[in-house]
Parts: C-alpha cells; structure tokens; sequence
C-alpha cells in the first residue's frame, strides 16, 4: 500500500500535477486553519453561522471547498472565532 506522501512525492515529477497543487495550496490551508479553529471552539456551522451572521450553508460550502469567499467573509469567520486574518505576498 502506498502512503499519501509516497504518492505526492511520485505525483509531483509531473509539472502540471505541481503547478495546479501549488496553486490550491493557499486556499486548502485557510480551508484547514478555519476547520480547525472552529472544531477547537466545538462550534457547529450553525453555531459559526449564529456568531457572524453568514449563512451555515455558505461555511459548510466554504469548508468542503466549494465556496470562493471573499475577503470579507474571511474576516467575519476569523472574528466570529476569536481571530484575524493576515495576508502576505511572496
């Protein structure tokens, strides 16, 4: 059986494979930060939903990596579970 990172590193020969897993790398982390501070706080989508006034189906769409968010439905998460955002370019 072969372990996810055996399969990215084989995956990653390919430069159009590394391109488009570069270019989801940044949306997939925010995706992750946001899961795991919510679930930390032991909040539903619905209890989120009730702190920052957005829409639960909008977090739960937003979490499975469905929903291209804006900047400010990014901040109103971060507030809404005790955080802010900071960006940075590279």
């Amino acid at each position: 059986m072969v372990t996810l990172d055996a399969y990215l590193q084989q995956k990653m020969l390919d430069p159009g494979f590394k391109k488009e897993y570069d270019r989801l790398t940044p949306r997939y982390e925010i995706i992750r930060q946001i899961i795991k501070a919510r679930l930390e706080l032991h909040l539903t989508h619905q209890d989120l939903a009730a702190r920052t006034g957005l829409r639960q189906s909008n977090i739960s769409r937003f979490e499975h990596g469905n929903y291209n968010p804006s900047l400010d439905f990014l901040e109103k998460m971060a507030a809404g579970l005790g955080k802010t955002i900071r960006l940075e370019l590279k």
